[in-house]
């Protein structure tokens, strides 16, 4: 079992949901609210969590995909009707934002918008119920990230981010994504890679946050086609889950156009868009767009993931889309031409525009969003 302590408390390793109860206590969460979502207790995975402790915490499954501000509000309820001091989330980056959202909010006066990053968020923001994370995928990298994303009443998806929203402590097992389907493997693992290629090519200055990512990157390249072939062992569930983790630490250099543009497609009521397929759809357009305003950095980053000399990264980002099956495009999942206009704006609304290495316009937006229509 590793401990590491970058940001967060962070327990890595086969059997580290052991360890839930020593980490409560060493935060002093005597009766936390267990956060998932009924696909997790479907799975068996609340009972599990459940069979770690020798009491019986109350649960709030009531998370959807993409998470609501009337969720948040729901969990806030729970939480204060049963007396908690804490949360445990678990699941992947819906549950955990849910779980940073009610944190917030049960502790804190006023409206959600209020602490929006765009709206000056970041500074309202002070100390908050404690969380652990327990993340179920190998994905989102939000059991160490300082952001939340959950879509208001009006169906902006908006993030919230300050260092308070890190959880206090982390439980990375990877034996808990031992049964993820292959469909759910891939969607999570490209989420987990887009954020490292997205933090690495942000303009923002963090070297250590850019080792992060490259190693990362290199991680979930050489195993995800292994992690979703349906037989893979721990030690690659282990590789996968280590390059999620990274790939949330190197949060701290900001993201960029991909999740700009599937945090404002994210927003959208129906169709229900999985976080994960969007980026993986967005991410090759994206790296073409940028390709010329970001030096040597997808050379480094194809030298990383162990590329051949003169791979283009975009190509084989969209050969690996194929491989794994991802969706063609936005048309396969639902998305016509008329939700378009509402992308674009709120895609340059989103703050992770402001860190895309190349400056994009409503134009680039709508062309990146035309070129992906399939």
């Amino acid at each position: 079992m590793d401990t590491i302590n970058y940001l967060t408390r962070v327990e890595f390793g086969a059997g580290a949901l052991a360890l839930l109860p020593a980490v409560l206590k060493d935060l002093a969460i005597q009766r936390p609210l267990l956060v998932a979502d009924h696909g997790i207790a479907a799975a068996g995975l609340v009972e599990r969590a459940m069979g770690t402790l020798d009491f019986i915490c109350p649960t709030f499954l009531e998370v959807e995909t993409n998470p609501s501000e009337a969720a948040v509000h729901a969990g806030v309820a729970a939480y204060r009707e049963h007396g908690c001091d804490g949360i445990v989330a678990l699941g992947g980056g819906s549950p955990i934002d849910l779980a940073k959202g009610v944190a917030l909010m049960t502790t804190h006066a006023g409206t959600l918008e209020q602490y929006a990053l765009i709206y000056g968020g970041m500074e309202r923001i002070g100390p908050m119920a404690p969380v652990v994370a327990v993340p179920t995928t190998a994905g989102t990298g939000a059991e160490v990230g300082r952001a939340a994303l959950i879509k208001l009443a009006d169906g902006r998806k908006l993030g919230f981010i300050s260092p308070h929203l890190i959880p206090k402590a982390a439980l990375c097992d990877p034996e808990l994504t031992m049964a993820l389907p292959p469909a759910l493997t891939a969607a999570t693992g490209l989420d987990a890679l887009s954020h490292c290629i997205e933090t690495f090519c942000s303009p923002k200055r963090n070297p250590p946050a850019e080792a992060i990512a490259l190693d990362g990157a290199g991680r979930i390249w050489r195993n995800i086609e292994k992690a979703c072939s349906g037989n893979a062992g721990i030690d690659v569930r282990s590789e996968m889950m280590m390059g999620a983790v990274e790939g949330g630490l190197t949060f701290q250099k900001g993201l960029g156009a991909v999740h700009a543009l599937s945090h404002a497609l994210g927003g959208l009521d129906q169709p229900v868009l999985h976080h994960g397929t969007l980026n993986a759809i967005f991410m090759p357009e994206v790296v073409r767009f940028n390709a010329e305003h970001v030096g040597d950095k997808l050379a480094r980053l194809e030298a990383a993931m162990g590329l051949s000399a003169g791979t283009n990264l975009a190509d084989a980002l969209d050969d690996l889309n194929r491989r794994l099956d991802v969706p063609a495009g936005l048309a396969t999942l639902g998305v016509t031409p008329d939700m378009l206009p509402l992308a674009v704006e709120r895609a340059l609304a989103d703050h992770s525009s402001a860190t895309n290495p190349r400056p994009a316009t409503a134009d680039d937006y709508r062309r990146l969003l035309d070129a992906v229509m399939v």
